[in-house]
């Protein structure tokens, strides 16, 4: 369920759903209620423990946290993004449709009420991945909402939260703050992930109440309707697109022997998405050196745009593109009913 969240396209739900644990992942989330949370803030560690199915949850939790690390840390998706989107992009698109097409298998029997919940479910998903801004804000409360979405996406069996995220702008930002935990920057990553953390927290809490009772109204109605979604939205996760950037530039003044000053004129990082630092100017280049500071510039590239295009099929060897996005694209259906057939 990790590795699914964390890229963009695939649902953490639709795994659980796939795996057969998806209504013990429902009312694990449903046990930490009320009774649970009082008997925590009593500090009741064996009434909570009696409550809340916690083995499950922090079973679950450790993989999740372990995959997001290892795409981060090990395999830095938010860099590769940038680097190869035909390869990544058409990779996911692949997962996308095969995640679709196994979850319409799954139905006992479809007729025209679910069809015209996946019509309308497509619409919706359509519309939002084309009225949504490239461009939205960093703050704290943005962060807190985009958690909030995100988590509610992944318990979602048809909806990733990785791809909400990819939607609302926040998924190299998220993916870029885990990759600066340990380094200069910690501090800085955890004023991203603590109100994003909490966003999470409370939108799972929230949902999952919500979801439970609408699986049990129409489980395939309601079913057909994310699949819908999920169809829809394919759009901004087509490989072939022409993708426009701007830079954001944040500033800081440091002392002109800090660490970072070092490794920056020992090394100058490449000028490279999804960012990079570069020394700016000397703020007093009449002071001793000893109490000089420097700008140092933290360069984002923002995507601002994305137009997509048919690539030329008829020479294909002319653009390494078309290959890449191809390939991609069937390894992409290939992992996802290869692990059906698991």
């Amino acid at each position: 369920m990790g590795s699914a969240d964390v890229v963009p396209g695939v649902s953490g739900g639709t795994m659980a759903l796939i795996l057969g644990i998806y209504d013990r992942l429902i009312n694990a989330i449903k046990s930490f209620d009320y009774p649970a949370l009082k008997a925590l803030f009593r500090f009741d560690l064996k009434e909570v423990l009696g409550e809340v199915h916690w083995f499950f949850m922090a079973a679950l939790l450790a993989g999740i946290l372990s995959a997001v690390l290892f795409f981060t840390k090990i395999v830095p998706l938010q860099v590769l993004m940038y680097s190869h989107p035909e390869l990544i992009y058409g990779l996911f698109f692949g997962l996308i449709v095969g995640s679709v097409f196994l979850l319409l298998f799954s139905y006992p029997a479809f007729n025209y009420r679910y069809f015209l919940l996946l019509v309308a479910g497509c619409v919706v998903g359509y519309k939002v991945v084309t009225m949504v801004p490239t461009d939205t804000p960093e703050n704290a409360v943005f962060v807190f909402i985009s958690g909030s979405i995100a988590i509610t996406a992944m318990i979602l069996p048809g909806i990733s939260g990785s791809f909400m995220l990819l939607i609302l702008r926040k998924y190299d930002y998220i993916l870029g703050s885990f990759g600066k935990l340990g380094t200069s920057d910690t501090l800085e990553a955890f004023g991203v992930l603590i109100p994003f953390g909490l966003g999470m927290i409370t939108g799972i809490v929230l949902f999952s109440r919500i979801l439970s009772w609408l699986l049990k109204w129409s489980y395939w109605g309601t079913l057909s309707v994310l699949i819908g979604f999920m169809a829809g939205s394919l759009f901004v996760i087509w490989p072939y697109q022409v993708r426009d950037y701007t830079e954001s530039v944040r500033t800081e003044e440091v002392a002109l022997d800090s660490a970072i000053v070092r490794d920056l004129q020992q090394e100058p990082m490449e000028a490279a998405p999804p960012d990079y630092y570069r020394l700016g100017e000397i703020v007093n280049p009449q002071a001793p050196e000893i109490e000089q500071r420097i700008v140092v510039e933290h360069v984002r590239f923002k995507l601002i745009s994305s137009k997509p295009f048919i690539p030329d099929y008829r020479n294909p060897d002319n653009d390494g593109r078309l290959s890449d996005g191809r390939n991609a694209f069937y390894e992409g259906i290939l992992m996802m009913f290869a692990f059906k057939g698991e």
